[in-house]
């Protein structure tokens, strides 16, 4: 065994894996006597779980009886006649990668993330919707996907389409870099005064994760930020609306996976 003196920047990116998410599945399929069929095409990781559990306690969503995963359950959601998948509570990289790794082996076509941040920028209005164009890679899980650098891109269509859908929900909109980080406890103000200065929107645990794993599997993974808190700002933190605003962001986003599938369907 070769002991690299920084692992996580010396992962064997081109050697194939010794676990696959196919193998899961099939182990789950057989443990629970599941039924051999995919996922809706486009699914979206409601990474709080909030939402979700008004879809299912209002009688929204129901669940996906043949999503096979050991970690958490689907729910589906009817959105213009459409079927779509949620799976709560998805929060950190490793955590998500790992469902969305699933997700594309069941045969999803596109995933969405939405995710709760704090604000980076100062200018940044609370509460705002932020759609990342690109990450700030300070995690770890993008770099068993793609070769160390500092930032990774998002899928250019699929956000703008995120975009157009997000704008006329009355909330603030931006596009631009968020920071993704595995320990939100250890954000400093120091790094928080830097990364503003160079621009960063926004911080949260995913974005970064989930844009490397599309990069290397070449599959579509868009992203809304709903940014509720500040460091100095202890007034209505944490607001994401009611309910039924937040049905309505999902409602939206769903219909912008949907758009972006039906253009770019093979």
């Amino acid at each position: 065994m070769n002991a690299d003196p920084i692992p996580i920047l010396n992962h064997p990116l081109e050697q194939p894996t010794a676990f696959t998410p196919d193998a899961l599945i099939e182990a789950v399929r057989s443990e629970r006597g599941l039924a051999e069929t995919g996922v809706p095409g486009v699914c979206l990781l409601d990474f709080d779980g909030d939402i979700t559990d008004w879809l299912v306690a209002s009688g929204r969503a129901i669940r996906w009886p043949s999503w096979a995963c050991f970690h958490t359950p689907m729910f589906s959601l009817e959105v213009d006649g459409g079927t779509f998948g949620v799976i709560p509570r998805t929060i950190g990289g490793p955590y998500a990668v790992l469902v969305a790794e699933q997700l594309l082996a069941s045969g999803a076509k596109v995933v969405l993330g939405l995710t709760s941040a704090g604000r980076v920028c100062p200018s940044l209005p609370l509460p705002s919707f932020v759609i990342p164009t690109r990450a700030l890679r300070d995690e770890g899980t993008s770099y068993h996907y793609i070769a160390p650098s500092s930032f990774v891109d998002a899928t250019p269509d699929l956000i703008e389409a995120l975009y157009a859908a997000v704008q006329p929900l009355g909330r603030a909109v931006s596009r631009g870099v968020v920071w993704t980080t595995d320990a939100p406890y250890r954000e400093t103000h120091e790094q928080l005064q830097d990364y503003a200065q160079a621009g960063v929107l926004a911080v949260e645990m995913q974005a970064a994760s989930l844009f490397a794993f599309s990069a290397a599997k070449q599959f579509p993974v868009g992203i809304v930020a709903q940014v509720t808190n500040a460091v100095h700002d202890t007034e209505e933190s944490f607001d994401k609306g009611s309910h039924t605003d937040e049905f309505r962001l999902v409602e939206a986003m769903c219909r912008a996976g949907m758009q972006y599938l039906s253009r770019h369907r093979p």
